[in-house]
């Protein structure tokens, strides 16, 4: 029987990309792991890999095609024995050249239909998508299965033929409450796009179209204005120990060509801060909160046209060289949109510097569910009292910490913030 290939979700976020390119043509004969296509997300330019074994027999979507929706039919694979002429009419109504996705029409599907597609794309008891084939989720609608209860052996834990064969029949726990539960109420967008245009009607402009990074970015960013109860706190840093001992270990470290950065050592300091004042090391979710054990710190990386925020895992764990290694690989990938979702996805914390761009201060804008996000500026010369009541000349960096009040109080934002401080003022303490 003739099996849809549907456009994967390659994160947990996803719901549209671009199939940028075909890595095999209508005849070729594939097997699980073999490479499809490659898919841009909003974030990075994905390869995605068969799950089952066949015959390509139909390409649905040409390559270039944009905002094709996660689950839509995008090629049609057959089975030993089966020809073009199997194919009938699947995936017939989604045959594009340009990124269409096609909805199913409102009424009950025949006979026909429901033999030749899969079900649509199942969910945990928690809302969480499964990720199945399409052949595995037609044979477990068939036999009765709960993909939920199934363990994949596919690509990244996704369930496969062979993985619904081998499991028993069981009652499939049903979800139709959760999808005719009312959707909630959409929040205020403003003035359309068309209002916008008539307002400069008659002066020259440029129309710049959102790709998926720059739309992503504005979701999110508007989502947590609306939905984080922000809180700010601010502090100046001495930084004149940290820039002379900074010079020493590059110094010693120049042979084996690692040279630090301030910004690694600030990496550093928010990780061991976290383990200091561990409750702040925390994420919101949704109807609880999640306290992390490891300091998993996210760095916000500029690219071309957004940003990314990729995340350094264990950080309190590692060197300074480890992580100003770790840091350059991530940044360089970032820029070249080749970072996987795991490298980008998770951590409690985030760090945004623009101490480079000659930023004094700013406030940063909480990447949910992080509990915090610094934001960094730069370091600059000033008069200062000194502890012996002289003044003096110092190098000082201003930095603000943005802080979701649902899962930081005040007084817990101020010891975490007191943290950082302490680490970066007394930086060979990091060490110890």
């Amino acid at each position: 029987m003739p099996t849809e290939i549907l456009m994967p979700a390659l994160s947990p976020t996803m719901e549209e990309g671009t199939l940028a390119k075909w890595l095999v043509k209508e005849g070729d004969t594939v097997s699980s792991g073999d490479l499809l296509a490659e898919i841009e997300t909003d974030k990075a330019t994905m390869e995605f890999e068969a799950v089952d074994e066949g015959i390509v027999g139909k390409i649905l979507v040409a390559e270039g095609s944009e905002g094709v929706k996660v689950n839509t039919p995008i090629a049609v694979l057959l089975e030993d024995g089966e020809s073009a002429d199997d194919i009938g009419d699947v995936g017939a109504s989604t045959v594009v050249s340009e990124a269409a996705p096609v909805e199913a029409p409102a009424s009950e599907p025949t006979a026909a239909a429901a033999a030749t597609s899969a079900p649509s794309a199942p969910k945990s008891s928690d809302g969480t998508r499964i990720f199945a084939s399409p052949l595995a989720r037609r044979i477990a609608a068939q036999k009765g299965l709960d993909l939920g209860v199934i363990k994949g052996s596919g690509p990244h834990g996704r369930i496969i033929k062979a993985d619904v064969e081998k499991a028993e029949a069981a009652p499939a726990q049903a979800a139709a409450a959760m999808a005719t539960a009312a959707p909630a109420a959409a929040a205020p967008t403003g003035p359309s796009s068309d209002t916008i245009a008539k307002m400069y009607e008659g002066r020259e402009y440029e129309e710049v179209k959102l790709d998926g990074m720059r739309k992503t970015i504005a979701a999110r960013l508007t989502e947590a204005k609306q939905t984080v109860p922000h809180f700010y706190l601010r502090r100046d840093i001495k930084l004149d120990a940290l820039l002379e001992f900074r010079s020493t270990l590059n110094g010693q470290l120049s042979e084996r060509g690692v040279k630090l950065s301030v910004n690694d050592f600030i990496i550093k300091a928010c990780a061991l801060a976290l383990q200091q004042v561990p409750d702040a090391n925390a994420v919101w979710a949704g109807d609880k909160v999640l306290k992390l054990t490891p300091s998993d710190v996210a760095v916000a990386v500029a690219i071309e046209g957004g940003l990314f925020t990729p995340v350094l895992q264990d950080a309190h764990q590692k060197s300074l060289s480890a992580l100003s290694a770790e840091m350059k690989d991530l940044a360089g990938r970032a820029r070249d949109r080749k970072l996987a979702p795991h490298e980008y996805q998770g951590g409690s914390f985030a760090i945004s510097n623009l101490g480079m761009f000659g930023i004094d201060n700013f406030d940063a804008v909480i990447n949910p569910p992080h509990g915090a996000i610094l934001a960094v500026g730069a370091g600059v010369k000033k008069p200062v009292v000194g502890a012996d009541g002289e003044l003096e000349v110092a190098t000082v960096m201003s930095v603000t910490l943005s802080v979701d009040h649902r899962v930081i109080d005040g007084a817990l934002g101020a010891n975490l913030l007191q943290a950082i401080v302490d680490n970066l003022e007394n930086p060979l303490a990091m060490l110890a």
